[in-house]
């Protein structure tokens, strides 16, 4: 498959992870699509690395996945945390940190 192809995939897989984030009011949506920003990131180091020959990209592509699996991890805690003294995850209801 040609490489255009994959950076194309990329910019969708971008694009429907930025339309969560910004339309959705759940914070487990929200995390999910900035898991699928980050995924179209690194796809599209993949891309170019390979269309250079290069090694860099690949290597940065396993540092964000990295970023990923800490930021799921961080925020999933988070989220548990305001679920258990709010008793919702909705991003609306949860915008003060006080009782």
């Amino acid at each position: 498959m040609p490489g255009h192809l994959y950076i194309l995939v990329s910019l969708a897989l971008f694009f429907i992870g930025t339309t969560g984030v910004l339309l959705r009011r759940n914070a487990l949506f929200v995390l999910m699509s900035v898991e699928l920003q980050l995924a179209a990131g690194s796809l599209a180091l993949v891309t170019f690395a390979r269309g250079l020959g290069d090694q860099r990209g690949q290597v940065d592509a396993i540092f964000v996945m990295a970023l990923a699996a800490a930021e799921a991890a961080v925020g999933l805690a988070i989220v548990v945390s305001v679920y258990r003294t709010r008793k919702q995850i909705n991003l609306d209801g949860i915008d003060q940190l006080r009782n």
